[in-house]
């Protein structure tokens, strides 16, 4: 028996000491990974190289390392730090060209905009763009037909296809199961509660669903038919018939020049170069390349850009916006002397009303002190809209989606599913509507008359705000409002926005507008390091989250979100229907 205990006193003895070194480990890795690397030296006869492994983000905020997800080894960039590395790049006797070697673009559609116009002044420089496939996204080829050639493998396909978009109806499902749904809205265009009122989409929905993405599409097309030189008309056919799908085709069509192998591309590119048969062929990554000149401890004046990505949610958490962390970042570039104008860069499909409303609050006293001015990236719709209405000026890109000037809430109860399963409540209260909602019963009709008073009092105040800022009327803004959805070339049209432009547009009027001949651009929030990132907010609901977002797909999971998540159940909403990716 006395060895037993030892046996067992020794096996408990070890576990502790290797979990203590795996931990010390796991410290480690990340308090080198925060450190970062040595700066990089680009050498002579290189390459910038889009690829696989090519992350552009909007945020610093997006830029979140997922420990349970070891296999990833994607860069994340700023989509700003892109653009300034293409333009360094111009003028970088040490950069020969630029190769896209990306199937499937890790990027929104406005950044990929802004990545094409990027290459296009780059190619002036008369150094080469050459780009590769196997099986091309149309993403990936949108940004890849921008090159002097583009080479396909042999066995490889394009898919350009056109845009469409599906909306998945719950009407019918929420009934079968006795899921009750109570929906305020205002707006016939604020689809997003569609779904649960009706099985098929609306006339008012189909119209605004099929002119934004006709609007998106001619944008998108022209630009890859101009680059390629092909006609219009034969482009259509081209896309209407699926060509890219078969690489003889994609050639006869000329989506691309020549089918080649990926070793024959490199060799290719070294016979550019004229380098010898056993030289390196030197890529060089744009995050490699981006390290290579950073400089964070630079001085003087600056212009500002915030950064606002995601949803708008009340709290004071990192990722996406939420409200407290973002009045602290406004109220410190308010009081920063050195920040002599702001960018606010939203990319925003809407959120929470309430937290909407603070942030324009504090947008509006930081506008008091210097000029303060907007730049749309993919989405600046809902709410995402709203927190603009502070902007001295507002830059929209051409296929931002735009305005959605709404508002709706949807309460769902389980009256029937409960009954049905002898589940019942009788409810005990103090004043006439200490229970105006209930899960079980759902909510009582004065109820229903308060949440709709709230929702038609939020869209007024949000109309208000639209009209002080675009100098409209509020009939004029309701005629363009009511939920729909707009995009930036359309937006400019009917006066949403002031001007199509992208972030370094916005930037250089900031400039201009504080009277700044130098300075620099300082970007907010600051990126959290990996150490930061994976302590902040380390408790069991957040790992329990990444562990199925991982499991399961952060497309998945975004839906899986809507259903469950209490906080985007609990309000009345400014928030777009739905997302558009060009993949």
């Amino acid at each position: 028996m006395k060895s037993f205990f030892k046996s067992v006193l020794a096996n408990i003895v070890a576990i502790l000491i290797l979990c203590a070194v795996f931990f010390f480990f796991f410290i480690m890795m990340l308090v080198f990974s925060s450190m970062g690397g040595e700066k990089a030296i680009i050498k002579k006869n290189s390459i910038l190289t889009i690829n696989l492994k090519t992350n552009i983000i909007d945020s610093p905020t997006e830029e979140q390392n997922d420990w349970f997800d070891i296999k990833s080894q994607n860069k994340n960039v700023l989509i700003y730090e892109a653009l300034e590395a293409i333009n360094k790049a111009k003028t970088d006797d040490n950069i020969k060209g630029i190769s896209i070697e990306a199937d499937d673009l890790h990027a929104g559609i406005t950044q990929i905009d802004d990545l094409r116009s990027a290459i296009e002044d780059f190619k002036k420089s008369g150094k080469f763009v050459y780009a590769y496939g196997n099986v091309v996204s149309q993403s990936s080829y949108y940004l890849g037909s921008v090159a002097d050639k583009y080479y396909l493998n042999p066995s490889g396909m394009i898919e350009l296809k056109g845009l469409a978009t599906e909306v998945t109806f719950f009407k019918d499902f929420a009934e079968k199961y006795g899921i009750g749904i109570e929906v305020i809205r205002h707006g016939k265009f604020k689809s997003a509660v569609e779904p649960f009122l009706r099985n098929d989409i609306s006339p008012e929905n189909k119209e605004q669903l099929s002119t934004l993405l006709n609007d998106i599409w001619k944008n998108t097309s022209t630009r890859i038919a101009s680059s390629r030189k092909i006609d219009t008309a034969q482009f259509r056919t081209v896309v209407d018939s699926l060509y890219g799908m078969i690489p003889e085709q994609s050639l006869k069509y000329r989506l691309a020049d020549k089918l080649i192998q990926k070793t024959e591309y490199d060799e290719m590119m070294k016979s550019q170069l004229n380098l010898k048969e056993d030289d390196k062929l030197n890529k060089v990554s744009l995050g490699k390349y981006i390290s290579s000149y950073a400089d964070e401890n630079k001085s003087g004046d600056k212009v500002a850009v915030l950064y606002a990505s995601g949803s708008i949610n009340n709290g004071d958490e990192y990722n996406e916006i939420y409200s407290e962390k973002y009045i602290k970042y406004i109220k410190e570039l308010q009081e920063n002397d050195r920040v002599k104008a702001v960018v606010f860069r939203i990319n925003s499909p809407g959120g929470s009303a309430n937290a909407s409303d603070e942030i324009l609050f504090e947008l509006q006293q930081l506008k008091k002190k210097k000029p303060l001015i907007v730049s749309f990236g993919d989405y600046a719709a809902s709410g995402g809209y709203y927190i603009a209405m502070a902007a001295d000026k507002i830059y929209s890109e051409p296929n931002t989606l735009t305005g959605s000037i709404g508002v709706f809430g949807v309460i769902p109860y389980f009256k029937d599913i409960a009954n049905k399963n002898g589940i019942r409540s009788d409810i005990v209260s103090t004043n006439a509507n200490s229970q105006y909602y209930s899960s079980l019963n759902g909510v009582t009709p004065y109820g229903v008359s308060l949440i709709t008073r709230s929702v038609e009092g939020t869209y007024k105040r949000f109309v208000h705000f639209v009209t002080q800022n675009r100098k409209q009327t509020f009939e004029q803004i309701d005629s363009v409002g009511g939920g729909r959805v707009w995009s930036g070339v359309r937006a400019k049209e009917i006066g949403l926005v002031d001007e199509l432009g992208t972030l370094n547009d916005a930037i250089k009027f900031a400039a201009q507008k504080a009277g700044l001949t130098s300075y620099h651009v300082a970007s907010y929030p600051k990126k959290m390091s990996p150490f930061e990132q994976v302590f902040s907010d380390l408790n069991e609901e957040d790992i329990s989250a990444r562990v199925i977002k991982n499991k399961i797909g952060k497309a998945n999971y975004e839906i899986l979100q809507q259903i469950t998540d209490k906080k985007l159940q609990s309000e009345v909403k400014m928030e777009m229907p739905y997302q558009i990716k060009i993949n």
